[in-house]
Order: structure tokens, then sequence, then C-alpha cells
């Protein structure tokens, strides 16, 4: 019975972190974990990379800092154990 609790709690705290990954697991056709899923760093970072390249091609300083500074928060973005932040609309 013990276990069985514990098992709850832990089924319960995935599906607070993860509704997407624990209704795949439900299913039988797990999907990859939230902190394994990089759509959006890979897409920053492409975008970061760009204005870093257009900066350095006609030589415009602004856009040379802002390509900088995106593909650094991109790159910040591929950390898996990176501290989630707890906002109005996170799942708790």
């Amino acid at each position: 019975m013990a276990h069985d609790a514990q098992l709850r709690a832990l089924e319960d705290g995935l599906r607070a972190q993860d509704p997407r990954f624990s209704e795949a697991m439900d299913a039988g056709q797990p999907c990859t974990p939230r902190e394994y899923r990089r759509g959006r760093a890979w897409l920053l970072l492409l975008a970061g990379l760009t204005a870093l390249g257009a900066g350095i091609g006609i030589g415009h300083g602004l856009l040379l800092a802002t390509g900088l500074v995106v593909a650094g928060l991109a790159v910040h973005l591929f950390d898996p154990d990176r501290p989630r932040p707890r906002g109005l609309f996170s799942p708790r």
C-alpha cells in the first residue's frame, strides 16, 4: 500500500510537470520529455547566428551585438537542468 501511494505521488508530480509526456505514456506512445525538446532553442540559435553573420557582413555594431545576445540566450536554453520559472501560467 505504501508503494502504491509513492507511485501515485510520482505520477501526479510527472503529470503536473509535463502533461504532454504523461498523456503519451498513458497512451503507450511515449514522446520526448520537455527537458529534451529543443525546437525553440534551435530556432533562436539560428536567428542569433543569422543576425551575427549579417552584423559582421554589413559592419553594423548593433546588429552584431544583438546576434551575440540572442545566440547566448539560445545556448542557455540547451541546458536540460536549467531552473524552470514558476509564473502565473506554469503548472504546479
